[in-house]
C-alpha cells in the first residue's frame, strides 16, 4: 500500500504532469453502456471488514470475488469472500457469499446449502478442477488458515486439512497452474506480512492518532507452492521448487509464458518489495528473472505498491505483456513485452499513466468489453486510507474505475465517462472480475468494495460478433489451465489467448475464453495449445457461438450466443 504522507506529499507534481500530458480522447464508435444490475440481479453481498476503530492492517485490503459455474449448469455462478468482526468484537456472523445465477437474470443466494457458510478473515478466491472430476473447487485464502472447499456437485466439502493446502500465514492471491504439466493442478499462494493482532503496531501520520500501518513496518511473507499427489493431497514444495522468498509482499499472481516456451510462470506483484516474475525451468523449479526483465521496479529503480495484475497480447504482438495497479502517485504499469526477455513499462508515456496518477488502483484486468478483437483494460480503484483527502486534497478515499479501451498500435483511450453514469460512480473498490452471466456473449463486470456492497454492471450495446471457447483436458488438467487459443479472424491480426485462473486483485473471472471478431461473423481456423504442449487445429467456425472442446476431440458442443443490436 506504500506509506501514505510521504508519497501525497508528490501530489502537487503530479498534478501539474496531468495538466501539461493531457491530451483529448479521439472520437471512437459508440460503446457498450454498463446498467448496474445489482438489485434488479439480487445480489445483496457487502463486505465486512471488521473495522472499530484500532486500524488493523488486514481492514485495509478486502476482498475478492469470482466467476464459477458451481453446479455444472452452463451459467456464472458468483462467489464473494467476506472478512469477519475481530474476536470479543459484536456483530452478526460474517461468511462467504455463493450466489447460484437462476438463468433470468436473477440469483438465489445458496451459502448455506452448499456448505460455504464457513466464518473466516477472508481475502482472495481461486477457483480450479483440483481433482479432474468435473466440477470446480474453491479456494479461499485468509487471514490463516486458508480453506479448499471440494465440489461434490454443487455442494462443498472442506478438505483443507486432509489435503494439506490450510496455509497459517496472510495469505491474498492464489493461482491453479499445472507447473510441470503432469494434467493435474498444483497450487501457488501468495502472502503478504507477518501480521497478528499480537504483532499489531502502533503508526500514526500526525504523532497522535492511530492510522493503518504501511506493509514496510512488518516482515514479508514467502509465498508457497503446492504439488498436487494425484490423491486429494499436496505437497509443499516452496523451498524444493526455488520459490521460497520470505521477503516478498505479495498481493496479485498472474499467470504468464513470457518466453513462449510452453512452460507457464508466475508474475508477482508485491507491496513496496520488487515485484517477482519465477520462471519455470522446466525441471519442477522456478528462478526469479523480475529484475534482468525490467519488471521488478519503476524507472527509477524504486520498488513500487503492486495490487492487481494481469498478463494478455494486447498488441498482436504473439507474447503477453503485463499489467499491474499500483498505490497513488505511482501511476499503473504497462509492461511491454519486447521478446527479448525484456519487458518496457509504456504506461509513463500514454493514457494510462497520465489517467491514472492519483489513483490507488487494486484489481486490473485485460478483456475486451466491446469485442472488437482488441484486449482493452480496466481498474477498479479506491484508497485505503478514509481520511487521506485531509492529507492530500486532490486523492479521495472512494474513487471511480478506469476503462481503458485498446485503439491497437499501442494505444489506448480512457473511455472510463461514457460507459455510463453507474459505472463512473466512486467507490472504495477492492476485487473485480469479468464473465457473461446472462449468456449473451459479451463480458459483465462485478466489483467488490472493502467494508460495502458489491456491484454487477451488465455490458449492453455492442452489435459486434464474438466466438466464447470452453476448452476441457483429457491428457492436459481437465480445466485446460495454460492452454493457448489462437484464432484466425477474417482480414486481422489473430487473437491470442490463455486460460489461467487468478489475475485482477484477489479475483477471478470467468474461466472460458471470449473472443471478439468485430464485424466479421466467422473465422478462418483455431488453434490451440494444450497444457501437453499438443497443437490441435480446427477449421473456421461461425461466429455468436459457444462452442465446447474437448482436447483431441475437436468441437463436441455449440450453443448459440445471443446477438445485441
Amino acid at each position: 500500500m506504500g506509506d501514505v504522507l510521504k508519497r501525497a506529499v508528490l501530489a502537487s507534481l503530479s498534478a501539474s504532469v496531468l495538466v501539461i500530458g493531457a491530451q483529448a480522447a479521439q472520437p471512437s464508435a459508440s460503446l457498450p453502456q454498463f446498467a448496474d444490475v445489482t438489485t434488479a440481479a439480487g445480489i445483496h453481498f457487502r463486505h465486512t471488514s471488521g473495522a472499530f476503530g484500532k486500524k488493523y492492517l488486514p481492514e485495509t485490503l478486502g476482498s475478492g470475488v469470482a466467476f464459477l459455474d458451481a453446479d455444472g449448469d452452463g451459467w456464472q455462478d458468483l462467489l464473494f469472500v467476506n472478512g469477519r468482526n475481530w474476536p470479543g468484537q459484536p456483530g452478526a456472523a460474517a461468511y462467504p457469499a455463493l450466489y447460484r445465477n437462476n438463468g433470468n437474470g436473477t440469483f438465489t443466494d445458496v451459502t448455506r446449502a452448499a456448505g460455504l457458510a464457513v466464518e473466516m478473515y477472508g481475502m482472495g478466491v481461486s477457483v480450479g478442477d483440483y481433482d479432474n472430476d468435473g466440477d470446480s473447487d474453491i479456494y479461499i485464502t485468509a487471514l490463516g488458515p486458508n480453506h479448499l472447499f471440494r465440489n461434490t456437485g454443487g455442494k462443498f466439502e472442506d478438505v483443507s486439512a486432509r489435503a494439506g493446502v490450510g496455509d497459517p500465514g496472510f495469505s491474498t492471491g492464489a493461482v491453479w497452474f499445472d507447473y510441470d504439466r503432469d494434467g493435474k493442478l498444483d497450487l501457488f499462494v501468495g502472502n503478504y506480512v507477518e501480521w497478528s493482532i499480537d504483532k499489531d503496531l502502533f503508526c500514526t501520520l500526525n504523532g497522535k492518532t492511530k492510522s493503518y500501518c504501511t506493509p514496510e513496518s512488518y516482515k514479508g511473507q514467502s509465498p508457497t507452492l503446492y504439488h498436487n499427489n494425484g490423491d486429494g493431497t499436496f505437497e509443499n514444495v516452496t523451498r524444493k521448487a526455488g520459490v521460497y522468498d520470505p521477503a516478498a509482499k505479495t498481493l496479485g499472481l498472474a499467470l504468464i509464458d513470457y518466453d513462449n516456451d510452453g512452460l507457464i510462470d508466475v508474475f508477482a506483484a508485491n507491496d513496496t518489495q520488487p515485484n517477482r516474475l519465477y520462471r519455470n525451468k522446466g525441471d519442477g523449479t522456478f528462478t526469479d528473472v523480475a529484475v534482468l526483465a525490467g519488471i521488478a521496479f519503476n524507472e527509477a529503480g524504486v520498488a513500487r505498491a503492486g495490487m492487481g495484475t494481469d498478463a494478455a497480447d494486447y498488441d498482436g504482438s504473439g507474447r503477453q505483456s503485463l499489467i499491474i495497479g499500483n498505490f497513488a502517485n505511482e501511476m499503473m504499469a504497462l509492461y511491454s513485452n519486447e521478446g527479448n526477455g525484456l519487458f518496457i513499462d509504456e504506461a509513463p508515456t500514454s493514457t494510462i499513466g497520465r489517467a491514472s496518477l492519483l489513483r490507488l488502483t487494486f484489481s486490473c484486468f485485460f478483456f475486451d468489453f466491446d469485442l472488437d478483437g482488441l484486449p482493452d483494460i480496466f481498474a477498479a480503484n479506491g484508497h485505503v486510507a478514509d481520511d487521506i483527502s485531509t492529507v492530500q486534497p486532490t486523492i479521495t478515499y472512494a474513487q471511480p474505475p478506469h476503462m481503458f479501451r485498446n485503439l491497437g498500435n499501442k494505444k489506448f483511450e480512457d473511455v472510463s465517462t461514457r460507459l455510463g453514469a453507474s459505472l463512473a460512480k466512486p467507490a472504495v473498490a477492492r476485487g473485480a472480475a469479468y464473465g457473461d452471466y446472462d449468456n449473451d456473449g459479451d463480458l459483465d463486470l462485478v466489483i467488490t468494495a472493502n467494508n460495502g456492497p458489491a456491484r454487477v454492471f451488465r455490458n449492453d450495446g455492442t452489435a459486434n460478433h464474438k466466438l466464447r471457447l470452453t476448452l476441457v483436458g483429457s491428457a492436459s488438467n481437465r480445466d485446460a489451465i495454460g492452454a493457448k487459443v489462437r484464432v484466425i479472424r477474417v482480414s486481422a491480426v489473430p487473437v491470442i489467448a490463455m486460460v489461467k485462473t487468478g489475475s485482477s486483485y484477489l479475483s477471478q473471472s470467468e474461466r472460458a475464453v471470449t473472443i471478439g471478431l468485430g464485424g466479421a461473423n466467422r473465422v478462418g481456423g483455431i488453434e490451440i495449445t494444450w497444457p501437453t504442449g499438443k497443437v490441435e487445429r480446427l477449421p473456421g467456425v461461425m461466429g455468436d457461438q459457444s462452442l465446447t472442446i474437448v482436447e483431441g476431440k475437436g468441437v463436441v458442443k455449440s450453443v448459440p450466443l445471443g446477438t445485441k443490436s
